[in-house]
């Protein structure tokens, strides 16, 4: 059984430790929503299955699936990734999933509320009852004890670097949909209680039209302490170009926990990815859900990547700055082995490939 813990990790001297930092192993959950996944989610399943190879190249994965879905998600997984039978509402671990935190020793949860990145106010579907069970079961699963934070938060909506510092934005933390009676000092101490950190980089915004309102996952992230990779685009014409500038300006002035200026490095986005007629006519929409439109752009960014023990998995889009991307990441991450997966069906769901996994640390 999991324990409930009615204290802080701050208190407890647990930490969050920075994604980089070795991990036990990688959590995911399997998509199969036909309101959200095309094609009854097949053409996401098969994606699902790559990226579970290459991230279980370099450590352990666990996929929890519905009980409807378990012989064909065992049957198109590996026999390497564990697969293990876990109730929820939809595939976005990252979000809906615990924060782990350590002392080294130790490993606990974090258990956030989760709205559905919005609650009545602008989520993005309803029930949401089963992925606010998530945190709790893994953590049963992994036999570790749980704090249960009183803040609706998701986990693509912070990036730490292990060292007291954590980066977020405005766009999505203020939002009045997540904690409208919480000031900005009132969630940076209990992100300071629950994460154990001192020292906050507030972006305003995020990606142009993430649907998520801005996760900090999908524009920026650490790649180590000390330094941080940006998407980026020099097109003055494209909406995101104010975005990533300001973002810029903002991360250059900041000062981490430690002292240091940040090292801030461009990484270049795709070209604007728009969702086709043929991938529109596939998603089978019902009320209370957010519509898979004909023409409406994606929030497609390499920075949406995984660390894995040596490694990174990054998402490709067929897009010519494909390249230039994962080369660029190669450069400033020697010690990594960065794998690209094609990860538009990820994209066409409202997430990527770090939006999709949960780390679990190493202790």
């Amino acid at each position: 059984m999991s324990r409930l813990i009615h204290s802080t990790p701050r208190a407890d001297g647990y930490r969050m430790p920075g994604e980089f930092e070795p991990h036990a192993g990688i959590w995911m959950l399997w998509p199969e929503r036909p309101d959200n996944w095309r094609n009854k989610a097949l053409p996401a399943q098969k994606v699902f299955v790559k990226v579970a190879k290459a991230i279980s190249r370099f450590e352990p994965v666990t996929v929890g699936v519905l009980q409807s879905q378990y012989q064909n998600a065992r049957v198109m997984l590996p026999e390497s990734v564990r697969v293990v039978e876990i109730s929820y509402n939809d595939s976005w671990m990252r979000d809906c999933g615990p924060t782990f935190v350590s002392n080294g020793a130790e490993l606990r949860a974090v258990d956030w509320i989760f709205n559905a990145w919005g609650g009545e106010s602008g989520g993005l579907y309803a029930p949401w009852d089963q992925d606010d069970l998530v945190a709790q079961k893994v953590a049963e699963i992994e036999r570790v004890a749980r704090y249960k934070a009183p803040l609706v938060l998701e986990g693509g909506s912070i990036h730490v670097d292990g060292q007291g510092t954590l980066l977020t934005t405005r766009e999505c933390l203020l939002n009045p949909n997540r904690n409208p009676d919480k000031r900005q000092t009132d969630i940076e101490g209990l992100l300071s209680d629950y994460l154990n950190v001192e020292s906050f980089i507030w972006l305003n915004r995020g990606i142009y039209n993430d649907e998520t309102s801005g996760h900090v996952d999908n524009i920026c992230c650490f790649i180590r302490p000390g330094e941080v990779a940006l998407a980026w685009t020099d097109d003055r014409s494209d909406p995101q170009y104010e975005i990533s500038q300001e973002n810029y300006e903002i991360l250059c002035s900041a000062v981490d926990a430690r002292g240091r200026r940040l090292k801030v490095h461009k990484i270049p986005l795709p070209s604007p990815i728009y969702i086709t007629k043929e991938e529109s006519r596939g998603v089978q929409p019902v009320e209370g859900t957010l519509p898979r439109r004909e023409g409406d752009r994606l929030a497609a960014s390499y920075i949406n990547f995984v660390f894995c023990n040596g490694g990174a998995v990054v998402p490709t889009f067929g897009d010519e700055n494909d390249n230039l991307a994962l080369v660029a990441l190669q450069n400033l991450m020697p010690e990594c082995k960065i794998m690209g997966v094609y990860a538009r069906e990820i994209l066409l769901g409202g997430g990527n490939i770090h939006c999709i996994t949960q780390q679990q640390p190493k202790v």
